[in-house]
């Protein structure tokens, strides 16, 4: 069998010797676009049984069948860490979806703030975007996508049990460290504000939370989507599965 190339997120189990149809839009992603025939390798993962490799058995340009064949890599889950983002402009949405799915956010969560721009998002589009992401890093995990939900609403339905890195741009000055490893293996949160910034009120009420822990990312205030990498980079660090 030739070596595989591309990676395909399936919903259906995978196993040795299990069959799997192709979407419509993914027989032409593959026989359309990547040219692939029968006979080819294709790599599948489905977010929980790891990576398997298959080959084409069937290909038409409305669907097909694929065989699998073999594992090639276990299971591997992100930390139980959510993303929390005020949308902003497409692109920049976008590219915040797609680096929180590589670097390893098991839950993405758009909210709406008191300078939010956006009020309303597209979540089956933001969706595909974290599969792609998912696809195109090799990982075997791809995190969901909520709908657009008012913070207020998020905060006061809050777990307990979940603690929330929370950057605040008025903090801008030497980055902030976590406070120690004893917040290892627990459940948290990375909250990224709008372009405007949070409001006093918002910013008051997120110091008062028992749970919430203000950062600094630094001497300059970052765009949104900057923000993000740059939190995920300080958390994975510090607690995540990084070290």
């Amino acid at each position: 069998m030739k070596a595989a190339k591309i990676r395909l997120y399936v919903e259906h189990p995978l196993g040795q010797g299990q069959t799997v149809p192709l979407s419509r839009d993914q027989a032409h992603y593959l026989f359309g676009v990547m040219r692939q025939g029968v006979g080819d390798a294709v790599l599948l993962f489905n977010g929980r049984d790891g990576e398997w490799r298959a080959r084409v058995a069937e290909a038409s340009k409305r669907g097909g069948l694929l065989e699998v064949d073999g594992q090639t890599a276990p299971q591997r889950d992100p930390p139980d860490l959510w993303l929390m983002f005020a949308p902003i402009k497409k692109a920049r949405t976008d590219f915040i979806v797609e680096k929180a799915a590589e670097m390893g956010a098991a839950r993405i969560l758009p909210v709406q703030t008191d300078f939010t721009n956006a009020e309303r998002i597209r979540q089956d589009r933001l969706q595909a975007h974290a599969v792609e992401a998912a696809e195109q890093c090799g990982g075997t995990y791809v995190p969901g996508v909520a709908e657009l939900q008012k913070l207020d609403h998020v905060l006061s339905d809050w777990p307990q049990d979940r603690q929330l890195m929370f950057c605040d741009e008025a903090l801008a000055g030497p980055a902030s460290a976590l406070a120690d490893s004893t917040g290892r293996g627990k459940p948290w949160a990375i909250l990224i504000g709008p372009e405007g910034g949070f409001s006093d009120q918002e910013r008051a009420r997120l110091r008062a939370l028992p749970f919430a822990h203000a950062v600094s990312l630094g001497p300059r205030i970052l765009r949104a989507d900057t923000a993000t990498v740059a939190a995920m980079t300080l958390w994975q660090q510090a607690l995540g599965d990084w070290t």
